[in-house]
């Protein structure tokens, strides 16, 4: 008998920046707002169904979009009801997600503004074909 192998290429076309701070995601975006101009927004929680919890996991979550660039962004809270969104990044207590397009410029000015945040004990980006439960990340 023939056997057929299907590989499936997931499509990471986002950028990650991972976030490390004490304070609590509505504080934090406070800040993030204020500092970069954005306007994150409150939304309904992301549900994810985790592997390992047994039934839903549930993520702050907020979105913000820029009209010009028709790029999206999410601040989405590593720590979930129950469980990590992405478990091997324990340390890092946030992330932003960015969907579409946003130049190198505008990354490296981001980050070097996110830096500047006294909350914020580190914001690095994350090269999202590195980490094992990247499927967590694709909503």
């Amino acid at each position: 008998m023939n056997r057929k192998t299907l590989k499936i290429e997931i499509d990471l076309d986002f950028v990650l920046i991972a976030i490390t701070t004490s304070l609590r995601d509505y504080r934090i975006c406070h800040y993030i707002n204020k500092r970069l101009n954005f306007d994150f927004t409150k939304s309904a929680d992301l549900e994810l169904d985790l592997l390992n919890a047994g039934g839903p996991v549930y993520f702050s979550f907020y979105e913000y979009h820029w009209e010009a660039s028709e790029t999206d962004f999410y601040f989405i809270a590593n720590k979930g009801s129950d469980g990590y969104l992405v478990p091997e990044m324990r340390k890092a207590d946030y992330f932003i997600l960015i969907k579409n397009y946003i130049t190198d410029i505008e990354l490296e000015k981001m980050l070097a503004d996110l830096n500047k945040i006294q909350e914020i004990v580190a914001a690095v980006k994350i090269d999202p074909k590195k980490i094992k439960s990247r499927e967590n990340l694709l909503f």
